[in-house]
């Protein structure tokens, strides 16, 4: 997997059971800034990548995109399904969006009630739905924290809650935004393993390239609404004046 620099074309990778495709994506918002300007790219199952680039490179906007929060011009189907308004729902069952701050997704009192909240509007019987929580808490270690108050636990324990609320929908592609943002070494340390063990494709939207670095064998960068670069994430990251041209440090 070559590393692109900018002005070349972005390959689209080959393989066997894709999760995403997403092809000339276009968007801009209502005062005229262009944050997408032809994004493609593709995951494949099994696909852990990140996705870096400066402030404002447009990475936040091609997520909101990925379970139709936003709709710009372009195709993107999941799973060989084309997003469209008609199948929304769907969508977004099959990509499980973790936003940066943890608040935005726990609301509920406790934590079994907010785990089970997507399970519970996909309409499933309570025993399907309760399995689901215990699977999706104990993927992400937190199976004693069930009858816990979701807005008293620390903010590690608070992101590992959001990261199940969207694993108890058993999405195809887990979607995350700076999930390391805010955590001290000890709860970093725990997301990291607990990321690297989740048997999910995963696009994760960073700054810490360290973390970049120890989990993710592919790294995309966007730059102003482009994918610049993409392949191999020790190729990239040693890629000086790549990562300098882009706002980046090396790691």
């Amino acid at each position: 997997m070559p590393v692109v620099h900018p002005r070349e074309p972005i390959p689209i990778l080959d393989c066997e059971g894709d999760v995403l495709q997403v092809r000339g994506l276009h968007f801009s918002y209502p005062d005229g800034h262009a944050a997408l300007r032809g994004v493609s790219l593709k995951l494949c199952e099994g696909d852990k990548a990140a996705l870096v680039g400066p402030n404002g490179a447009g990475k936040s906007t091609l997520m909101l995109h990925l379970n139709g929060i936003l709709e710009g011009r372009g195709e993107i189907e999941v799973g060989g399904m084309r997003l469209t308004r008609g199948n929304l729902p769907a969508i977004r069952s099959l990509v499980g969006l973790v936003f940066q701050n943890p608040d935005d997704q726990l609301f509920s009192p406790t934590v079994f009630e907010d785990v089970a909240f997507g399970p519970l509007h996909m309409g499933l019987p309570e025993d399907e739905v309760r399995g689901r929580v215990d699977e999706a808490l104990e993927s992400v270690q937190m199976s004693a924290y069930k009858e816990r108050l979701s807005h008293h636990l620390s903010m590690g324990e608070k992101k590992r809650i959001a990261i199940a609320t969207v694993l108890s929908m058993r999405p195809s592609l887990l979607v995350l935004d700076e999930p390391s943002a805010g955590l001290d070494p000890r709860a970093r340390r725990t997301l990291i393993h607990l990321l690297r063990d989740l048997p999910i494709t995963m696009l994760v939207s960073t700054h810490d390239l360290t973390l970049v670095r120890e989990l993710f064998p592919r790294t995309i960068v966007m730059d102003e609404g482009r994918i610049v670069a993409d392949g191999l994430t020790m190729e990239i990251l040693d890629d000086v004046q790549l990562l300098e041209a882009h706002g980046l440090e090396k790691p």
